[in-house]
């Protein structure tokens, strides 16, 4: 380079910067980039508010039925009763009470339905010069006897026990047969002959 080219080039000032340009146009999306790894499990967050009330829910299917573990009577007699030939059994026309009709009034027999153990009683008045002889019945077996001998005065008499019933087993009062006179007193003003019983323990119960 000769001197008066480097003469002339000290003598040329330099390049301004240019003034600043509006921003271009926004270019296109780009394409999506690779998923990232995942972060650390955060902290769990507050309790949210309690949302509305849902919609009452339909009615649900009907449950087994309930047992009843209830069973009394007590039913009484107004009309005398003379031995016979026959074992006769005792029927009674007077109903107390008769919980869901387990005792029959027409066969005079306590029908068990509910299985336990049951409380009964026998009431009667004897009549005078005359026995009094009589057995409370578990189906075909003299549980008891209800006995009086002959006197000149009629007196009450009575017999109670307790049993263990299954079910369909039947309790029943028998007269005995003629072969002595044997009778029970009553009319139709009072009633002097009762019969009672009711359940004390279920068989499901401990």
């Amino acid at each position: 380079m000769t001197r008066g080219m480097k003469r002339n080039m000290k003598n040329i000032a330099p390049a301004r910067a240019g003034s600043p340009q509006p921003p271009g146009e926004k270019g296109d999306r780009g394409d999506r980039g690779l998923q990232g790894k995942y972060g650390k499990t955060g902290s769990v967050g507050a309790r949210g508010h309690m949302g509305p009330k849902g919609q009452k829910g339909s009615v649900g299917a009907p449950g087994d039925r309930c047992k009843n573990h209830y069973a009394a009577f007590s039913v009484g007699r107004k009309k005398p009763l003379h031995s016979s030939d026959y074992y006769q059994t005792v029927v009674f026309d007077t109903e107390f009470v008769n919980l869901y009709g387990h005792f029959n009034m027409f066969t005079g027999r306590f029908y068990c339905y509910v299985p336990g153990i049951y409380f009964f009683s026998l009431n009667v008045h004897t009549w005078n010069q005359k026995e009094t002889y009589l057995h409370i019945m578990r189906n075909a077996e003299e549980v008891v006897i209800l006995y009086a001998q002959v006197s000149d005065r009629s007196i009450m008499q009575s017999q109670s026990l307790m049993l263990q019933l299954q079910e369909q087993d039947e309790v029943w009062v028998r007269l005995f047969k003629g072969e002595r006179e044997n009778a029970i007193f009553s009319d139709e003003f009072d009633t002097y002959i009762t019969f009672s019983g009711y359940l004390v323990k279920h068989a499901s119960e401990p």
